[in-house]
C-alpha cells in the first residue's frame, strides 16, 4: 500500500474489496485506513476495479498467517503467474467496457467508488443482460465479508447466472479438493448477493463493521466522477442511501445458477466448465468453520492430506509448523521438498 502522498493501483486492502478470482480462501474486510491510491473504473460510467495484481493465492490458513508475518517470500515465478491470471481477467473486462482512473485518498472515497460501480451496474445488467466485477458485501455469521463476482448474466432461459473465471498454470482441470473450494467461493457469493438484493444487508451493519464516516466529504476526483455518472452527491451517506434503495427496488432476482470456468493462463484456452449446486446448509457450516479461526476460537490449520501436494510449492514449506507436526504428511513431503532446494 502506498504511503500518503503517493499513488499506486488500488489493492484489495486499499479499496476494502478483495478480488477472490484466483485465490482459495474468503478474505475478510481489512479495516486498515485506506491511504492515497487510485482505482480503475469503466468509461463512460463507473463499472469495476481492476483485480489486485499483488494478491497472493491463499491455499491454507497457515500460509495466510505466514504471508502476514513473513512478507516478501513470493517467488518471481509465482508473481508472473498471478500477473498472467490478472491479464486474462482484464481482457474479459475490456470486452464490456473501457477503463478510467479515479484517485481516492480515504476509505470513504474507496467505498464511494464501489457504490458508484453498483449504481451503474444494476441498470446495465437489466438492460444489456451482462456485467463483470460486481462488488458484493454482507455480514455472515457475525463477520463482514466482501468480494467481487467475476460475471453476472442472464441465460437464454432468463435465469440469472454467476460465472466465475479460474485461471490455471497448467492445461489441466483442478483436482476435486480444489474444486470444492471453488464451489464454496461461488456459493458464498450467491449467499451474499441474494441477501443484498433481498434487503437483508443493512446500512447499520456496514457502518458497524467498516467504521465509515458518512458525513465526511468525498474527494474532488470522486465527486467529479460521480457527476459524470449523473449523481449529485457530497458525502458517502448520500451514495449509501441510493445504493440500498437501488438494490432492493430494482427487482434484481436471486442468482439461479452458479458456473465455474477454468482457463489455461498461457493460451487462454477454456479447459472446462462446471455447474455448482447451491447447498445453503453446507455453506453456513463451512462459514462457521472459517469464522471460528477469525474469531480466535481455534488455531489456524494447514491443508488436508489430500491437498498436501500444494505444500511442495509453498514458499513457507521449510518453516511450516503444520507440516512438521503431521508425521505421515511430513514424511510424504520431505523428499520432494528437498528436491526444490
Amino acid at each position: 500500500m502506498a504511503e500518503t502522498g503517493e499513488e499506486e493501483t488500488a489493492s484489495a486492502e486499499a479499496s476494502g474489496f478483495s478480488d477472490l478470482s484466483d485465490s482459495e480462501l474468503v478474505e475478510l474486510l481489512d479495516l486498515e485506513e485506506a491511504k492515497e491510491s487510485t482505482v480503475s473504473l469503466s468509461k463512460p460510467g463507473p463499472s469495476s476495479e481492476l483485480p489486485g495484481k499483488d494478491d497472493k493465492p491463499n491455499w491454507c490458513e497457515l500460509q495466510m498467517v505466514y504471508g502476514k508475518e513473513l512478507p516478501g517470500f513470493l517467488t518471481p515465478e509465482k508473481a508472473a503467474a498471478l500477473d498472467s491470471g490478472a491479464s486474462i481477467h482484464l481482457a474479459k473486462e475490456l470486452e464490456l467496457h473501457d477503463l478510467v482512473t479515479v484517485s481516492v485518498t480515504t476509505k470513504e472515497d474507496a467505498w464511494a467508488i464501489k457504490f458508484l460501480n453498483i449504481l451503474s451496474m444494476i441498470p446495465t445488467l437489466q438492460s444489456e443482460g451482462r456485467i463483470r466485477e460486481f462488488p458484493v458485501f454482507g455480514e455472515v455469521e457475525g463477520v463482514f465479508l466482501v468480494g467481487v463476482i467475476d460475471e453476472l448474466h442472464y441465460t437464454s432461459k432468463g435465469e440469472l447466472e454467476l460465472a466465475e473465471l479460474k485461471t490455471r498454470r497448467r492445461p489441466v482441470l483442478p483436482l476435486s479438493a480444489q474444486k470444492k473450494k471453488d464451489c464454496f467461493q461461488v456459493s458464498l457469493y450467491k449467499y451474499i448477493f441474494d441477501a443484498m438484493v433481498q434487503g437483508k444487508v443493512s446500512p447499520a451493519s456496514l457502518i458497524h463493521h467498516t467504521k465509515l464516516c458518512l458525513d465526511k466529504p468525498l474527494g474532488p476526483s470522486v465527486l467529479s466522477h460521480a457527476r459524470q455518472g449523473g449523481f449529485s452527491v457530497k458525502s458517502l451517506g448520500d451514495l449509501m442511501d441510493l445504493v440500498f434503495l437501488s438494490l432492493t427496488l430494482s427487482d434484481l432476482p436471486a442468482i439461479d445458477t452458479l458456473k465455474l470456468e477454468y482457463i489455461h493462463q498461457e493460451t487462454a484456452t477454456v479447459l472446462g466448465t462446471e455447474i455448482v449446486a447451491f447447498e445453503e446448509k453446507e455453506v453456513k457450516s463451512k462459514v462457521q468453520h472459517y469464522v471460528a479461526y477469525w474469531m480466535g476460537h481455534r488455531d489456524p490449520q494447514g491443508v488436508d492430506v489430500e491437498e498436501a501436494w500444494k505444500c511442495r510449492t509453498c514458499d513457507y514449506v521449510d518453516v511450516c509448523e503444520w507440516r512438521r507436526g503431521r508425521g505421515a504428511l511430513s514424511s510424504w513431503l520431505e523428499p520432494k521438498a528437498k528436491e526444490l532446494k
